[in-house]
């Protein structure tokens, strides 16, 4: 196994434990809302931002699992039914598309988040940077998930 392949797997790992982290703190910080506003008559005023900002992170962070995982959206039926040259052309076609918009991510996503640097989110009073950051981050970890998968194609290997 080589070395990125190796790091590829250990972010992979610490994303899935982030992603049971913040989807138990969404569903705890949720479920205190929904009891405080209809039991207490009381709204708990900064639970509705911190759980979008949360579910936000946990799409871009289960995209990235979803990518290592092959769990990602395909189309199966025409990919079985390729010949060995054409499945290893859509591989590499996937490998490099997914190394592009990564690429994409990151630039867009940095220009983005510099862009909104000064904004103030309005109940958690949080830079808005520290939200918006999940998409150049998201976009560094699918880098080096397709390195690792385009290097190991490049070996031999099925990915």
């Amino acid at each position: 196994m080589s070395g990125l392949e190796r790091l590829s797997l250990f972010i992979n790992r610490l994303v899935e434990y982030l992603l049971f982290g913040l989807g138990f703190s969404m569903a705890l910080i949720v479920a205190a809302q929904v009891f405080s506003r209809y039991l207490l008559n009381y709204s708990i005023f900064w639970s509705e931002e911190l759980a979008r900002f949360l579910l936000v992170w946990l799409s871009f962070l289960g995209a990235s699992v979803a990518y290592r995982r092959g769990a990602h959206a395909s189309i199966e039926v025409v990919y079985e039914r390729l010949p060995a040259w054409g499945q290893n052309a859509a591989a590499l076609a996937t490998h490099l598309s997914a190394l592009l918009f990564s690429g994409i991510m990151i630039f867009y996503g940095l220009k983005f988040a510099w862009f909104v640097r000064h904004q103030i989110s309005p109940a958690l009073y949080m830079p808005k940077w520290i939200p918006h950051g999940i998409i150049p981050l998201c976009g560094a970890i699918l880098a080096v998930h397709a390195l690792a998968f385009l290097a190991d194609h490049v070996r031999g290997k099925k990915s």
